[in-house]
């Protein structure tokens, strides 16, 4: 067990120490974990704006050539069933730098790999080693925060992972049209050693983590009461509708772009990704709101905007495509942002890990970014954009199915003296 995730290592019992509340160890704490989310989500997505690129330096289809972001977000949900469990053993913050600086190593191999094959199988490798920050992240921050900063933390580790999509997309698409594919996938790898460091530097000890056993028997107990409870099975729900109706769009985008009649280099189309940064306003606007409202009513109002946001795509213009996508972008961040913290909190109430309802949460988010952004990609090749349109749409629809479970389902009251 590491000494930074026991409290008693400092003579002390677990919940002792005061949480992190506009302290400067409340501020080490946030930028540690926007750099984490930034470094996490730019390895994610480093090679999405490179889609284009990388069908026609391999001569594969679209969809095949999707599999390069596909593989790893579905190896990345199959990891977090694990790294959840297993930060209840090891400790957060040991996860936490194991995760950043052996996906910043495999970022390395990939912009080194040799063949496509190679290139695939590095990116599965990739999922499995970035699964340790989402795995853990809000986890982490319900513990070492007090819980009036929860929605505003929660929020802007969302933006860190907001910037982090813009980031990735950035970084790799003008490296790329300046100098290839490989060094913008080498200037992403760079990027996450440095937020590995920085992160090193400023994250504070866990103060109030406690291990749990590692019995297979205990993590299985946990896992059915993971899926128990009726709200949290519909925020699992939830999160892999949302990010699936964002993914499916962002991915054919670059195809839509690429082609007549607009016929945009891989540069031009990543400046698109701009409207991320308005992930990171919507993130942490709406957790102040929810903070005020709640999230029942806060929710459905991200989702209207990611609808609209989807439905005005349909035009040709591309001015009117670029606004389509912020919206879309700043209602999927309100979902999710305020989906992600709910989903820790509620397993707190209800007596469930927290770690292993995240994991739970995370696992079905990336199988709906895998597979639905997959979908997107045949979505395009077999319909066209209307295909894609109607993809999304449908998936957020459903989002608001799970909606309205969430607004049927009783609150749970927090427990005394808490």
């Amino acid at each position: 067990m590491s000494t930074t995730d026991l409290p008693r290592a400092h003579g002390l019992d677990a919940g002792t120490e005061p949480y992190h509340a506009g302290s400067a160890g409340y501020r080490r704490v946030m930028v540690a974990m926007f750099a984490a989310g930034m470094a996490t989500f730019v390895l994610l997505y480093d090679i999405q704006a490179l889609l284009p690129e990388l069908v026609r330096a391999y001569d594969v289809s679209p969809a095949r050539g999707t599999l390069a972001l596909s593989l790893t977000t579905a190896s990345l949900a199959v990891a977090l069933l694990v790294a959840g469990p297993l930060s209840e053993v090891v400790g957060r913050t040991r996860l936490i730098h194991v995760a950043l600086w052996s996906s910043s190593a495999v970022a390395v191999a990939t912009a080194l790999a040799p063949s496509w094959e190679v290139l695939l199988g590095l990116r599965v490798l990739q999922g499995v080693a970035l699964a340790g920050l989402p795995a853990v992240a809000t986890a982490y921050l319900r513990e070492e925060l007090h819980p009036s900063a929860h929605g505003r933390a929660f929020g802007l580790y969302i933006g860190g992972t907001a910037i982090g999509g813009m980031a990735g997309r950035l970084v790799t698409a003008p490296v790329a049209d300046l100098a290839g594919w490989r060094w913008g996938l080498a200037a992403a790898a760079a990027f996450a050693v440095v937020s590995a460091a920085l992160v090193a530097w400023l994250l504070p000890s866990s103060r109030h983590f406690v291990p749990r056993p590692a019995r297979a028997g205990a993590v299985v107990t946990q896992a059915r009461a993971a899926l128990r409870d009726r709200a949290l099975v519909a925020l699992y729900v939830l999160g892999a509708c949302a990010v699936g109706a964002l993914v499916a769009v962002l991915n054919a985008l670059g195809f839509r772009l690429s082609a007549p009649p607009y016929g945009l280099s891989v540069g031009t189309i990543s400046l698109v990704y701009l409207v991320y940064a308005l992930g990171t306003v919507s993130s942490a606007v709406s957790g102040r709101v929810a903070d005020r409202i709640g999230r029942r009513a806060t929710i459905p109002a991200g989702c209207a905007i990611a609808l609209g946001g989807v439905l005005l795509t349909l035009s040709g213009s591309l001015v009117f495509v670029v606004l389509g996508v912020a919206a879309l972008t700043i209602g999927f961040f309100c979902i999710h942002g305020l989906a992600s913290g709910w989903v820790t909190s509620r397993a707190h109430l209800a007596g469930v890990s927290t770690g292993q309802a995240a994991a739970f949460y995370l696992f079905s988010y990336y199988v709906g970014s895998s597979v639905f952004g997959n979908l997107g990609s045949a979505a395009w090749s077999h319909a066209g954009w209307p295909g894609v349109v109607a993809l999304s749409s449908a998936l957020l629809v459903s989002v608001s199915a799970m909606v309205a479970v969430l607004r049927r389902t009783p609150a749970l009251a927090p427990p005394a003296g808490r």
